[in-house]
Parts: C-alpha cells; sequence; structure tokens
C-alpha cells in the first residue's frame, strides 16, 4: 500500500497530535478517546527523554551477543558483587498485593478480561506482549478495554451466546505487561522515528487509569505491572527512571507504580539482585518467565555446539539448570522482602477425553506443589479452568498466610554456582520433536499474522514465548546437523530432512484444520517465513521481531507537523 504521507486531505479524520507526533494507524473516534493530545504529548515526553538510554541497552545486548557468539558465557558480574553481598531490601509489598498465589493471564481482549478478572485468580496480568499480536486494532482497542476494565463499566456481548459479560463484585487485581525494549511502535512516529513499543503501552496506560486505579485496586498505590525481556539491569535502571518521570508528571508519592519482573533470559539470572536494586522503591518481586528462558538459553549459546537442546518436552523443570534458577530466584526474592512468583501451566482443559484430562490436571498439580514446597509465593495459569487445582496446591501449603517471603528463606540456594546455571540440559531428540516443533511454529505464525497471539494447540495454549523455543530449536538442530538419537533412527537434521519434515506437517495441519480453513489463513506465507528463519545462517533475534512489518497497516494522514 502507498503511503499517502503529503497529501493533505480535509475529508479525512486525523488524530489530535502533538507537534513533533504522527499517528499512522487507522482512525476511529473510540481510539481518539485513548490517542488524545494530552496522552501522546506524554509518551512523545517519555521517547524522548529515554531513547538515548534505550539505544545504549540495545547495543549493550547487541555487544553480550557478541561475546556469547566468540565462545563467552554469561556470569555473575564482579564489580556489583557489594549489590549480591549487601543488606538492603527492596520498599514493603503493598498490602493490595500482598497475596498473589495464583495468577491469570491472557491477552487483552474484552472477552478475556473480563473473564480473567472474574476466574477467581488473585491477579490478572493484561498482556500486550507475548499473547498479544501487535497489530493496531488489537493495541488500541486493548487500552479502550482497560480503561473501562478500570472504571469498571466493561461489558461484552457474546451475540452467538446470546449473553452479555460484566464484572463481578469481586475481581482480581490487575497487571500490565507491556512490550519489550527491543519493538518498535510503527503506527506512531515521534520526531520522524518508530516510537518505542513499551513506552506506547505504559504511557497510554498510565496517563488513563492511574487515578481512578489508585482508588479502586491499588489502595493508594498502582498501577501495578509486569515488565518483560530485561537481560541487564540497566534495562530495569531504566524503567525505574520511566516511573519516576511518570509519578512526577501525575503528582503521585515516589513509589507508588510497582512492577513484577520477569527473569526470562539466561543473562538476567546473573542479575537478579542488580535488577531489584535498580527497581527497589518500584518492586514487587520476580517471576520464573521459564518458557521465554529456555529460548534464552539456545539463543545465548547459539555458536556453542556443545549446548545442543533435547526434545523441548523434556525441557523442564527437572532439569538442573532449570531448578537451580527457580531456587536462586527465590532466595533472591525473598532476601530483598519481595514475591519470587513461579512459571506458567501452560495446559488448557481436554474436554473431549476426561482421561488425557486427568492426566494434564495431574501434571499441573504436581508442578504447583513443586512450587510452592521450594518457597514461591504464588504462580500462574493460562486458563481458568486450572485456577482451582493451582489454588488448592498453594492454600494447601500456605494456609491462610498472604506468601512466603519470611517463611522461606532457602538460603541452601545460596550454593548455587554460575556451572549450576549453565548446566546443558539433558536427554533425546528425535523426529518427533522436530515435527512438533515445526507443526506448533507455523500454526501459532499464521495465527499471530491474523492477529491471534495466544494460541491453543495440541491442549496446550502457545505464546510467543514456546513459539520461539520451536524457532530456535529447529535453527540449532540444522546448523549443527544433530543426530536424533532417541528413536533409533540415527539420522542427522539437514535442510533436506527439513524441508521434507515441513512438506509432511503442511499437510497434516491442513488435515488438522480442514482445507477450506487452510486456504484462508495465512498457513503458506508462515511456513515460508518459518522456514526461512529456521534456516538462515544467521539467527533472528526474535520471530516476532522479524515479521512484525507483516502486520503493520499505515493509514493516510494530513500533512506531517515535523
Amino acid at each position: 500500500m502507498e503511503l499517502e504521507t503529503s497529501v493533505y486531505r480535509p475529508n479525512v479524520a486525523v488524530y489530535d497530535a502533538p507537534d513533533g507526533v504522527e499517528v499512522r494507524g487507522r482512525y476511529d473516534q473510540i481510539f481518539a478517546k485513548i490517542l488524545t493530545r494530552e496522552a501522546l504529548g506524554f509518551v512523545a515526553q517519555l521517547q524522548r527523554e529515554f531513547r538515548g538510554h534505550v539505544r545504549y541497552a540495545m547495543e549493550c545486548r547487541r555487544e553480550a551477543r557478541r561475546r556469547y557468539n566468540s565462545g563467552g558465557v554469561p556470569g555473575f558480574d564482579p564489580s556489583t558483587k557489594f549489590i549480591r553481598d549487601g543488606d538492603w531490601v527492596c520498599a514493603p509489598v503493598p498490602l493490595a498485593v500482598a497475596d498473589r498465589r495464583v495468577e491469570i493471564t491472557g491477552p487483552v481482549e474484552r472477552k478475556m478480561i473480563i473473564n480473567a478478572l472474574n476466574s477467581g485468580a488473585k491477579v490478572f496480568m493484561a498482556d500486550f506482549e507475548d499473547a498479544l499480536s501487535p497489530s493496531w486494532e488489537n493495541l488500541m482497542r486493548g487500552h479502550v478495554n482497560l480503561k473501562d476494565a478500570v472504571d469498571g463499566s466493561i461489558t461484552f456481548h457474546d451475540k452467538s451466546r446470546k449473553r452479555v459479560y460484566k464484572l463481578n463484585d469481586q475481581t482480581a487485581k490487575l497487571f500490565v505487561r507491556p512490550r519489550g525494549w527491543h519493538l518498535p511502535e510503527a503506527h506512531i512516529l515521534i520526531d520522524g522515528e518508530p516510537a518505542t513499543g513499551c513506552l506506547v503501552d505504559f504511557g497510554l496506560y498510565f496517563f488513563h487509569n492511574y487515578a481512578k486505579f489508585r482508588q479502586t485496586q491499588g489502595s493508594g498505590f498502582g498501577p501495578f505491572f509486569y515488565l518483560p525481556k530485561m537481560e541487564h539491569s540497566r534495562e530495569a535502571k531504566i524503567w525505574n527512571s520511566v516511573f519516576e518521570r511518570a509519578e512526577k508528571m501525575a503528582g503521585i508519592e515516589r513509589g507508588s507504580i510497582r512492577a513484577t519482573v520477569l527473569i526470562e533470559t539466561l543473562p538476567a539470572v546473573f542479575q537478579m539482585n542488580e535488577i531489584l536494586y535498580e527497581l527497589r522503591d518500584h518492586s514487587v518481586g520476580l517471576n520464573c518467565g521459564r518458557w521465554d528462558y529456555i529460548f534464552s538459553y539456545v539463543k545465548t549459546f547459539q555458536a556453542h555446539p556443545d549446548r545442543l537442546l533435547p526434545d523441548r518436552v523434556l525441557v523442564g523443570m527437572g532439569q538442573h539448570f532449570m531448578r537451580s534458577y527457580s531456587d536462586l530466584l527465590i532466595r533472591t526474592c525473598h532476601k530483598r522482602g519481595v514475591h519470587a512468583m513461579g512459571g506458567m501451566a501452560a495446559q488448557i482443559p481436554i474436554r473431549d477425553d476426561p482421561k488425557a484430562n486427568e492426566m494434564a490436571l495431574d501434571l499441573v498439580r504436581k508442578d504447583k506443589l513443586r512450587e510452592v514446597r521450594a518457597g514461591h509465593d504464588g504462580t500462574w495459569a493460562a486458563h481458568p479452568g486450572l485456577i482451582p487445582i493451582c489454588m488448592e496446591a498453594f492454600t494447601g501449603h500456605m494456609g491462610k498466610n498472604p506468601n512466603q517471603i519470611k517463611s522461606m528463606k532457602r538460603e541452601d540456594a545460596s550454593a548455587i554456582t554460575e556451572e549450576d546455571l549453565l548446566q546443558i540440559p539433558r536427554g533425546v531428540r528425535t523426529l518427533e520433536g522436530l515435527r512438533l516443533n515445526t507443526r506448533v511454529g507455523i500454526q501459532y505464525l499464521a495465527a499471530w499474522l491474523t492477529g491471534s497471539g495466544s494460541v491453543p494447540l495440541y491442549n496446550l495454549m502457545e505464546d510467543a514465548a514456546t513459539a520461539e523455543i520451536s524457532r530456535v530449536q529447529n535453527w540449532q538442530w540444522i546448523r549443527y546437523g544433530v543426530e536424533l538419537d532417541g528413536d533409533g533412527l540415527g539420522v542427522r537434521v539437514s535442510k533436506e530432512l527439513f524441508g521434507r519434515v515441513v512438506e509432511e506437517e503442511m499437510e497434516r495441519i491442513e488435515k488438522e484444520v480442514g482445507k477450506e480453513k487452510f486456504k484462508k489463513r495465512m498457513y503458506k506465507e508462515a511456513c515460508k517465513m518459518f522456514t526461512k528463519q529456521c534456516t538462515a545462517p544467521e539467527l533472528d533475534d526474535f520471530l516476532t521481531l522479524a515479521v512484525y512489518n507483516h502486520i503493520v497497516a499505515h493509514h493516510p494522514i494530513n500533512v506531517s507537523r515535523l
């Protein structure tokens, strides 16, 4: 589509943007209530103040990757040993979020928000990141939905079910996860360049909702956030400065905003104390983002052929490096007085197979018992049907105590070493593992390209994190020609073998979804993109970043104010 950026169109409605800001997304009167001149001005202020810091942080990421690709490995930073050894603690956890024993996550879709807030979970994390395809429509409708949720007016009329959804009297506490530092927002230009996606997500949500949220949900604190994809404490320092700038703009006390950081990259596990230290006035803990963590392990060691992963299904919390990561996170958080949140239960109820359903629920039950006994203060679920099981596990162990911050110090985890955190995962590699990665990756990407970022596949809720594991593991196996040693075949993975697997899995996908849906959806386009990424000589940093331009839809606007 040719962009008409220099032709004045007096009959085309445009957003009232301040100087230096262009909105190139589709105009909608409902969206205009979010994209006000004042809100866009606040986002622009954040962008201008922090873009240099963000650029530097991203360059530091690239430098670290070059170091790892030259044979280096992550480790604890000797220069910040004084932080790790210090006796400091974070600000006290607000009473409003002291009990977080079960949290549900999902995209910022209207029906999802209502169901999640009504689910019986203690917290709902509304997601602008891995569970959302960041199209203009999804993002803007998400902000409209959250504004309605915070002010309590949100409803959804499901015409097919002849049912109206609305909020219960008692709802979960709302946390919002903006995108990571690396993702742009191409529909909003600030001084001629795309805005930083997370500053758009944070800025618009905070601007419109901080006052009402503090009054109705936060008991004088908030809003509350989850912060994704960080690799170093310098990135946490930027977030802390953003929070301080927002608090100053709003005229609220320093430390009002609170955030939990997802430890979902391998470099970040060596920076947990430092991340909490930078956010110590604004922190309410860390979370084991275990699916992205597995993805990050492969990405960090992409040039290390001695660190190849086994089948994706074998890389769970039983692996030594994963258990060490969880234990150290608990010890670190409790030493600093904040929550240590467990990982995602990605299973979804299997309605047409009671036996398989009970087996899946039993896996969830065992995983949650492991987490609470280890000392986690809460856990994640992807589906409302899992909340009772998760709640039973945590309440059965914790009773009426809101958390285990003071009762489970886990001093034994102080002995965890760099070697523990880097130990190579054990297990076999199979052709079925390659097939599953391929089938899941293609189907997830096809859904993402057509607007869905959270997709039920083979009785699991897949999001960008699990799709990333599929992509990078395929790339790793092809790049190093690994032997499939787990099914007796003894063959090595090559581009030719992968090509045949792709053809066969595309045939299987077509049979599973039906010819009509296969034709209508973007399976063929997704297949080309996924195959290209799996066979590329260089590993792309992020699947979603590499294909983002395919969902960007610019619209004609009036003369630029730049």
